[in-house]
């Protein structure tokens, strides 16, 4: 063969490649409103950045007429690209060929760029669209898939695993990105379960739709296992760019830092009526969170999940910050299962990851009640507890108004290690609130209301404020909310060089 006619070969191999499963399920994947895995591709990373690897990768399954069925690629596209002019390794499953099935073929080109971005420090995007394990292939295909998960395990808290789910994804298929620190899906058109809803009705007799079972809304409002639904491919990609820009590569890598012309100084003096003069109205944390950040800019996480704490990325001079917030205005911003679960997991990403912590705290407690207790809230709110109290990275706590018992602990506080915690002067720390605490302590009182009233203004005056804990060093100061940000700005500034470290071991026992 000439050089001349490999020249031909190779650009045919690449058109035969780049053609996937085929003119007509191209169609058939753009009417379901999907786009194909190389335009996804093309809309993630930067304009010619992309450098893709074993294009020309086929399955070597012989049975089931399969030998006849040898699509280059094999149903998945995997290389190397920027976002925002930083690296990251991306993978796309191609629906159009074998539905995305995963072959051992397959699995291994996913496989070679996750220890590639392992060994060089880089996020991998993982653009999920497929049918399951490929049947042909076998007990081989369900080894490619262990590949996989055993590389979820060891990249976990050393480079950045983002799994973006655009079609299905069921059965052994969930566990990869179950174990990637973020879920996003598209609505309508992406599902996860681990049966169908075929497998469902015939087992426990329920009738349910993929929809109902797996989809995005699903996921990200009753299970919290996505973290966010777009309501199409494109929006999807663009957020996706957005948030990648929030990250570090890895963990050997600090935060990004992108200039911003928002004073680090800047008052806010609106922020002296944003808590309410009743301990019992609410209020909107977002507008703390916008008030004080770069630019308003907060990157929220699972805002439909759990809404009683507010979890998300924004910046402080420029800087990633990750910020937890209690949310008053569901719940009274107690803490819960759900909540302590979405928090804890958020922080301890933060902390693999070089990102400091910012808290906002107005807790009255936990969420009493039979189900709480049923369901493990003793563990669950110790996963929380555990996250902060574990973490090295800088912490930096505000509390507004309440912050009550073992709740006040969980918090972020100053005996978790917290670096700096501030109080505004509408803040309450105290074991429990006023009311209840003077119906324990003067019970014998309870039928004298006046004596009650007053017993529980003495109670207020006394221990429902930011003094007490202030003159007992556990709040570093009290700060006028005007002051919020270039109080959180020079503390994140000084904290830039800490360093700590914890006891050694192989890893911690957190109350799973």
């Amino acid at each position: 063969m000439s050089f001349q006619e490999r020249f031909e070969e190779l650009h045919r191999r690449h058109a035969a490649a780049e053609l996937g499963g085929g003119d007509e399920r191209v169609r058939r994947q753009h009417k379901a409103g999907k786009k194909t895995a190389r335009e996804r591709v093309d809309l993630l990373v930067d304009p010619g950045s992309f450098t893709e690897l074993d294009k020309f990768v086929v399955h070597q399954t012989q049975d089931f007429g399969m030998a006849e069925q040898r699509i280059p690629g094999d149903g998945v596209v995997t290389g190397y690209g920027t976002v925002n002019g930083r690296l990251v390794f991306v993978f796309s499953q191609d629906f159009t060929v074998f539905g995305g099935s995963l072959s051992e073929a397959h699995a291994e080109k996913i496989c070679k760029i996750m220890d590639q971005a392992m060994n060089v420090g880089a996020p991998v995007i993982g653009l999920n669209d497929s049918g399951g394990a490929r049947i042909q292939d076998g007990v081989a295909s369900l080894a490619g898939y262990a590949e996989v998960f055993e590389r979820n395990v060891l990249a976990s808290g050393v480079i950045p695993q983002i799994s973006m789910i655009m079609g299905p994804c069921a059965g052994g298929a969930v566990y990869s990105p179950a174990m990637t620190d973020f879920i996003f899906m598209v609505k309508d058109t992406s599902y996860l379960f681990v049966t169908g809803p075929e497998v469902v009705k015939t087992v426990t007799h329920e009738t349910v739709t993929q929809e109902e079972l797996g989809g995005a809304l699903t996921h990200t409002t009753r299970s919290g296992v996505a973290d966010l639904a777009f309501e199409n491919d494109v929006e999807a990609l663009i957020e996706l760019r957005r948030f990648m820009d929030f990250l570090p590569t890895s963990n050997r890598a600090q935060p990004p830092l992108r200039p911003t012309s928002d004073p680090s100084d800047r008052s806010e003096p609106s922020l002296e009526t944003l808590v309410p003069s009743s301990p019992n109205k609410p209020y909107d944390m977002k507008e703390l969170i916008a008030k004080v950040v770069d630019e308003r800019d907060f990157f929220e996480i699972q805002p439909d999940f759990a809404r009683n704490i507010l979890i998300g990325f924004a910046r402080m001079e420029g800087t990633t910050i990750g910020i937890v917030a209690n949310q008053p205005m569901v719940l009274a911003g107690c803490l819960d299962i759900d909540s302590s679960r979405k928090a804890a997991r958020f922080v301890r990403f933060c902390d693999c990851f070089n990102i400091p912590i910012v808290t906002f705290v107005d807790v009255p407690g936990f969420l009493p009640g039979t189900a709480q207790e049923y369901g493990a809230i003793i563990k669950h709110g110790a996963k929380l507890l555990f996250a902060f109290a574990e973490a090295t990275v800088p912490k930096v706590t505000l509390i507004t108004r309440k912050a009550y018992g073992g709740a006040y602990d969980v918090m972020s506080s100053k005996h978790l290690r917290g670096d700096i915690n501030f109080a505004w002067p509408s803040a309450e720390i105290a074991v429990m609130g006023p009311k209840g605490a003077v119906e324990i302590i003067f019970r014998t009182d309870l039928g004298d209301k006046a004596a009650i009233e007053a017993r529980t203004e003495e109670y207020r005056e006394k221990f429902a404020n930011p003094f007490v804990a202030a003159s007992r060093g556990f709040i570093d100061d009290v700060i006028l909310p005007r002051e919020t940000r270039r109080r959180l700005c020079r503390a994140l500034a000084m904290l830039r060089g800490k360093q700590l470290g914890n006891p050694p071991k192989k890893h911690d026992n957190i109350p799973l």
